[in-house]
């Protein structure tokens, strides 16, 4: 089994506010992988008295605690578990209906012998390539049918419209918005590698057009996935001047990448 796992911060100088991880179970049979793009606060206050690295360490901590081991729960499951888990650590000192509280959009995958099981939420995305080479884009849209009036990414995107009917969801401090999960499950047979990514990553397709998800899949598979982020930066230190591509998105973004071959 080949596994690659990066994840870079787009600025040194601030915390990466992602999340990445990738568990194997002693069994040895199956695995699981998590990935979570902290969403980042307008300087504002957010009615929370932790950063949004802390929400990520532990909503992750908890997916990848949960994913792994209670395979009798579902993916919805777990990450409902893990929200509460979450948010029972600071309800007592934050406000957790705050628009802003602390939250991030969320990839999960699990696989055994039989079945390869999915969940996303949000603008991260997870690929799936086929024995035959196929590759496969398992997406949250809703936050690209939203109106393009200046939203570029779950980040940036107004208040009005996070977390609310007609708009988009990510993982905050309700539970019940893993209904709006994009979930499934495929036979073990029809996957052959995964790739969990960040939109970070994915401006690679979605934002420089450089290629298709099936092209950044390949990518991914004979570079690597540092090698797949380094292409990303060269892209974004090419725009930062004139901001063809990028426009209002910020120039470096956190950036995270899971790579698994089954």
């Amino acid at each position: 089994m080949r596994i690659e796992l990066t994840t870079e911060p787009g600025d040194p100088a601030r915390p990466n506010e992602d999340y990445a991880s990738v568990g194997l179970p002693a069994s040895g049979q199956g695995g699981s992988l998590v990935v979570l793009d902290g969403v980042t606060p307008p300087a504002t206050d957010d009615g929370c008295l932790h950063s949004v690295p802390w929400f990520t360490a532990r909503l992750g901590g908890a997916l990848a605690e949960l994913s792994a081991s209670r395979r009798d729960m579902t993916l919805r499951d777990a990450l409902a578990a893990a929200i509460v888990r979450t948010a029972d650590a600071h309800r007592s000192t934050c406000d957790l209906s705050h628009p802003r509280t602390p939250q991030a959009t969320v990839v999960l995958a699990r696989w055994d012998a039989a079945r390869v099981e999915y969940l996303v939420l949000s603008d991260s995305v997870l690929l799936t390539e086929a024995p035959d080479g196929t590759v496969r884009a398992l997406l949250d849209d809703r936050l690209d049918r939203l109106p393009r009036a200046g939203l570029v990414s779950a980040e940036v995107a107004d208040a009005t419209v996070r977390n609310k009917e007609g708009g988009f969801f990510t993982a905050a401090a309700d539970p019940t918005v893993v209904d709006r999960a994009v979930t499934g499950t495929l036979a073990r047979t029809e996957v052959r590698a995964l790739a969990a990514m960040t939109d970070g990553v994915t401006r690679w397709v979605e934002k420089f057009r450089e290629g298709d998800w099936a092209d950044l899949f390949t990518l991914v598979r004979k570079e690597g996935a540092e090698a797949t982020v380094a292409r990303v930066r060269a892209l974004e230190d090419a725009d930062a001047q004139d901001r063809t591509y990028l426009r209002r998105s910020k120039t470096h973004d956190d950036a995270s990448l899971v790579y698994v071959e089954l």
